[in-house]
């Protein structure tokens, strides 16, 4: 017998660029679009398809009013009767927009991407709750991150919207998870239960060799054929620690560059100059990249090159992730992924999700050690080392972070959620 088609509706701030959220969001689309259902995108910016597509500028976090609502919210005590009315009014604008979206594609269920998790747009996670409690369309709560593991939104003037919406308790959400910790906390914090599936990626094929193109990666970043490329493939906000990336660049001793791919995000850019500072004072070369590494290859409006992270992976030397608080570690599995040793941070979901499976990494916990670098000067100057290490990881990867595993999970998901 076959299985119906199901119109699914995923919902976030936005549908592009390089960050965990989109990029997950896309292997779920792509895995149920296998399956036979029909995928549609509702945010304030999108790079899926334009036909698939409803875009509502007000639905992404850094649109203007959402951004001084969030100056209004957040480390504050108190909030003006202004802004409510605000909130409100946002509110409803988008609760309808939901609406025509959900008409307009015919949606059997929402899969919501982050906008129930992280209040970075506060209405827009009312709309969502309202809208659900309203219709009680089956919807899927993917938590990549909750606002309780975010210090920035613990001093707020919202403690009544995010106990409603971030995320909300509705008999017609299912709550998914990345990984054991979320899962607890949910429960502890809420009372809802929750499934957890973990970030994955697609193990059963290797990534293919490099090519020419990815040849001109390392002269687009101004690194000499002798450098090492040291990667940082992360955003520029405070908890991935990147200071300690620069610091171990400068310990190391050898002819090295620190390159970071991302950009800052949702986070304001204090930081990005804190590192600019800091480099400047240590004598670390260290390459803001965000322009020239990106999810795809393309073109700059000048004609350089865009390269992909896959180039940026396969281009690397070593791989820095000094992260103190991380979901799950996307960076981490790209580079068991890409063939890449890694110097990274015992975090905690490290330690109680990823560390058992037995990945083999450079480890370090509060602070770099001498034998941090001791390891890391090893593996740079004896590549064999961090050969054998990613020989060691990319099995373990297959057998636990596949995509097979995901499709076994989804399918019960949709079991579950509108029954097919």
């Amino acid at each position: 017998m076959s299985r119906r088609r199901v119109h699914i509706g995923f919902v976030s701030t936005h549908f592009t660029g390089t960050d965990g959220v989109s990029l997950e969001a896309q292997k779920w689309a792509s895995l149920l679009t296998s399956m036979g259902h029909e995928c549609f995108y509702f945010a304030g910016e999108s790079d899926r398809p334009e036909q698939r597509s409803y875009v509502v500028p007000e639905a992404h976090f850094e649109h203007p009013q959402i951004l001084q609502l969030s100056r209004d919210l957040f480390d504050d005590y108190t909030r003006t009767s202004e802004t409510t009315g605000t909130i409100q009014r946002l509110r409803y604008f988008l609760k309808e927009h939901i609406y025509k979206f959900t008409l307009q594609y015919a949606l059997d269920l929402l899969i919501v991407e982050n906008a129930l998790s992280l209040p970075v747009n506060v209405p827009l996670g009312l709309a969502l709750t309202e809208f659900i409690a309203e219709t009680q369309l089956p919807a899927i709560a993917h938590h990549h991150d909750l606002p309780w593991e975010r210090r920035r939104f613990a001093v707020t003037a919202a403690a009544d919207y995010l106990r409603a919406a971030f995320p909300p308790t509705l008999p017609s959400v299912v709550h998914v998870v990345i990984n054991s910790f979320a899962a607890r906390q949910l429960s502890l914090r809420t009372g809802a239960s929750s499934v957890l599936i973990p970030h994955v990626l697609d193990f059963a094929n290797p990534p293919r060799p490099p090519d020419e193109y990815a040849g001109g990666l390392r002269s687009a970043l101004g690194l000499s054929a002798e450098q090492r490329f040291l990667l940082q493939p992360t955003r520029i906000v405070p908890r991935k620690r990147i200071e300690l990336a620069v610091e171990l660049t400068r310990r190391l001793e050898l002819d090295c560059q620190l390159v970071i791919t991302h950009d800052t995000g949702d986070e304001g850019s204090a930081y990005e100059q804190h590192l600019r500072t800091f480099a400047e004072l240590l004598g670390v070369k260290v390459v803001f990249a965000s322009q020239v590494i990106s999810r795809h290859r393309g073109e700059l409006p000048d004609g350089r090159r865009v390269y992909s992270l896959a180039d940026a992976y396969q281009t690397a030397d070593l791989v820095t992730y000094p992260s103190t608080v991380e979901g799950f570690g996307n960076a981490l599995l790209e580079t068991f992924y890409y063939g890449r040793p890694i110097v990274v941070s015992a975090y905690e979901i490290f330690r109680t999700d990823l560390q058992p499976k037995g990945f083999k990494v450079i480890g370090f916990d509060d602070f770099i050690a001498d034998e941090t670098v001791r390891h890391t000067r090893e593996v740079l100057l004896n590549p064999k080392v961090g050969a054998d290490m990613a020989a060691h990881n990319y099995p373990v990867g297959q057998r636990y972070y596949s995509y097979q595993i995901l499709e076994s999970q989804l399918a019960l998901l949709m079991t579950q959620c509108v029954g097919v």
